[in-house]
């Protein structure tokens, strides 16, 4: 039921992979004023800009599944392929040449949260299959795959091209969190301290949501999706559920005993009451939302019937969940938290 790739036929041939649901953004004001290292502008490590001077010492070295990668010097062609690259390289002041746009959001290739942080369009690149001729032409000195499928055939074409991060060392495929993508990324970057400056002031805002609603606290949460194959809810140790957990949320126990090993298990339409928690999130995805809203057999899960359910029918913030990037994580806290606290509160 709904993996990772499972929007991948349906939204953008095989361009858009992974179900709309939750992960989030912070912050195109952390952003902002950043110069794009890549488009040659001024040095994004030098002490007028933000990040400070403790960046930029070359070479450097980031662990991956495939082994130590070493980039020798500043990198000025970057090509974000990985799920949520192109915006942790935004985030951090530099336009990518190249990107992958995974959900399919047209124009530059990423959400509305990093909208105006390039000042020139990137060549667009395939997503599942990536168009490795393409990707050469362009040159690159970095390529970035930190959120991927983490095959080996795809990180040795790729890195015939330019050094390569690919998933972290021990990560899974499509698992590689918000936090770890943007350390890992600034790493190669040479931009070390300004990852961790990002990272911080997302934990931050998320710690001071968690704190401003304590009823979030221990309260058990299903976050699923309903797609044209049925219902789904989300397991631990995917980013959907890291949000929620985050704030404070206890992931629904009766999913957690049917989990696998991947992102989710599907709930049949007989076995509905599985999505029961004090809070239940859902997002259509493919489908529209009046087919979770207007299910008689949805209607009747208790919590639903307490007025303690969202639907996430709007697309900008359904997209924020998936997306999962530094710049995302902030958009999505600002839009779901008030729905969360209302639901609770009825």
């Amino acid at each position: 039921m709904f993996s990772r790739l499972s929007r991948a036929n349906g939204s953008r041939g095989r361009a858009a992979l992974r179900p709309v649901a939750l992960s989030l953004a912070s912050a195109a004001l952390l952003a902002s004023g950043l110069t794009a290292c890549s488009s040659g502008g001024s040095d994004p490590s030098s002490p007028s800009s933000a990040g400070g001077t403790s960046n930029g010492a070359f070479p450097v070295t980031v662990p991956t599944k495939f082994g130590n990668v070493t980039v020798k010097r500043k990198p000025t062609r970057v090509v974000a392929l990985g799920w949520g690259d192109a915006e942790a390289a935004l985030a951090l002041g530099v336009q990518p040449v190249g990107a992958s746009d995974w959900l399919a959001f047209g124009g530059d290739g990423v959400g509305p949260w990093a909208k105006g942080l390039y000042t020139k369009k990137p060549e667009i690149i395939g997503t599942l299959e990536p168009e490795y001729e393409k990707i050469a032409a362009l040159k690159p000195d970095l390529i970035l795959d930190t959120k991927s499928s983490g095959d080996q055939k795809r990180y040795d074409n790729l890195s015939k091209i330019a050094p390569t991060i690919d998933v972290p060392k021990g990560g899974e495929q499509y698992k590689t969190t918000w936090d770890k993508q943007t350390r890992m990324v600034a790493d190669a970057l040479g931009l070390k301290a300004k990852g961790a400056a990002l990272v911080a002031g997302t934990e931050k805002k998320f710690t001071s949501a968690a704190a401003s609603h304590p009823e979030f606290r221990h309260k058990t949460i299903t976050v699923g999706a309903l797609d044209g194959s049925g219902y789904g809810a989300y397991v631990s140790g995917v980013d959907r559920i890291d949000f929620v957990e985050r704030l404070g949320f206890t992931n629904n126990p009766a999913i957690e005993k049917r989990a696998g090993s991947g992102f989710s298990v599907s709930v049949s339409r007989e076995n509905l009451n599985l999505l029961d928690a004090d809070l239940l999130v859902m997002t259509p995805i493919g489908v529209g939302a009046n087919k979770i809203t207007g299910d008689k057999l949805y209607d009747d899960i208790p919590a639903v019937k307490a007025g303690h359910s969202v639907v996430l029918d709007n697309k900008n913030v359904s997209q924020a969940f998936a997306t999962d990037s530094v710049l995302s994580m902030g958009y999505a806290l600002n839009k779901v938290v008030p729905l969360f606290a209302g639901a609770l509160a009825k």
